[in-house]
């Protein structure tokens, strides 16, 4: 399960970066820190489009925990300490998931956050809190926590979450979405992506959920098989 939603996660998340935020700069669209302010003409930048959809999990039935960080990120609060830092010491090392448990979280699986597009590294290199101004395109930039308490989870389990997290993608989308809504300019919205040299277009929700959706389809149908297979006591 842990596999399947950090698909869909990075699935949105690469999406979001290579084909709204680093193709809408070009095309004039503006993101910043201050996107949720009223009357300021921006949308969220991918770190913080991530963080809207961690926050929106966490309030949703599934106990599925989402933190975002790194040992060098821009925002303070996403420092990782204690026992995360040296799991994140490990992931980095070998650019591969840490799995571990939490006496109070109950499983914690930590996955890679690569600059899987160059909007990524610039956008870090060029911010005036950034702590490291030499980030390229694949690093290692930070790392993505899931928590959840459960230590089996079957089929129903595993799809009433990963469907859960889908939605909270959406519902995330959606507040960009209608922020752009509302920019003075109106911007028009379709079932394209924005493009340098031509007229100005946002994709709809349906357009960017195919996408990611398409991006993680692999990964979400190969696990559930995995959630059906019954292990002999």
């Amino acid at each position: 399960m842990f596999n399947s939603v950090n698909a869909i996660n990075d699935a949105a998340g690469t999406i979001y970066t290579s084909q709204v935020v680093g193709p809408g700069l070009k095309a004039s669209l503006k993101f910043g820190e201050d996107w949720a302010e009223p009357g300021v003409d921006k949308g969220p930048l991918p770190a913080l489009f991530l963080r809207l959809a961690a926050g929106k999990i966490e309030a949703k039935p599934p106990p599925l925990g989402l933190y975002l960080g790194s040992d060098e990120p821009i925002n303070a609060s996403n420092l990782f300490g204690g026992e995360q830092a040296a799991a994140f010491e490990q992931l980095k090392r070998t650019e591969a998931p840490v799995f571990s448990t939490d006496p109070d979280a109950g499983f914690v699986a930590m996955y890679p956050d690569f600059a899987s597009a160059m909007p990524c590294a610039t956008c870090h290199n060029e911010h005036e809190d950034s702590p490291k101004i030499d980030w390229e395109l694949g690093d290692v930039m930070g790392a993505t926590t899931w928590t959840f308490p459960k230590s089996t989870v079957g089929p129903d389990d595993y799809l009433t979450t990963t469907d859960a997290f889908m939605t909270t993608v959406a519902e995330a989308y959606s507040d960009y979405f209608n922020k752009v809504a509302g920019f003075a300019e109106p911007v028009e919205f379709g079932a394209g992506w924005p493009e340098p040299g031509k007229p100005l277009i946002v994709p709809d929700l349906e357009t960017f959920m195919a996408a990611v959706r398409a991006r993680a389809a692999e990964t979400v149908l190969n696990e559930l098989v995995l959630t059906a297979v019954v292990v002999p006591e």
